[in-house]
């Protein structure tokens, strides 16, 4: 029996769909700069290599330009996840590179604290700064 042949199907990141993300006008922008720290402490995802549950807390910092993202959209596109079969290091960037792409921040930083298994724990960020941020 194969290792991977667990009775789940393990979809592709491919079929993770970024339209799900909405933006919504920062009205304060020309006013002031402001921090932005949403968690999602119950992540999950597959380990494309097994199939087994990955789990973990999402953490996403921004400091946002002219849009911030609607948290309910943001949700519904974590939660594609469930079922889709990537690595850490993968996901984290995923998830950063989709943000940046809907909502242009001045700077992003996403972490994943992957809950321990097999006794190893991993904790994954990757960051963006668009150049000119401050000007």
């Amino acid at each position: 029996m194969s290792e991977k042949n667990i009775g789940c199907h393990i979809k592709d990141p491919d079929e993770i769909k970024t339209d799900v993300l909405e933006p919504i006008a920062y009205e304060y922008q020309s006013i002031r700069d402001i921090d932005i720290t949403i968690k999602q402490p119950e992540y999950t995802s597959v380990c494309p290599m097994t199939g087994l549950p990955d789990t973990g807390c999402i953490t996403i910092k921004y400091r946002p330009d002219k849009k911030i993202i609607e948290l309910k959209s943001l949700k519904f596109y974590l939660l594609q996840y469930r079922n889709v079969g990537i690595f850490y290091e993968h996901v984290v960037n995923r998830i950063l590179d989709d943000i940046v792409s809907v909502i242009n921040p001045k700077w992003i930083e996403v972490t994943g604290d992957f809950t321990a298994r097999g006794g190893i724990t991993s904790k994954v960020s990757a960051s963006y700064e668009k150049e000119n941020a401050n000007s």
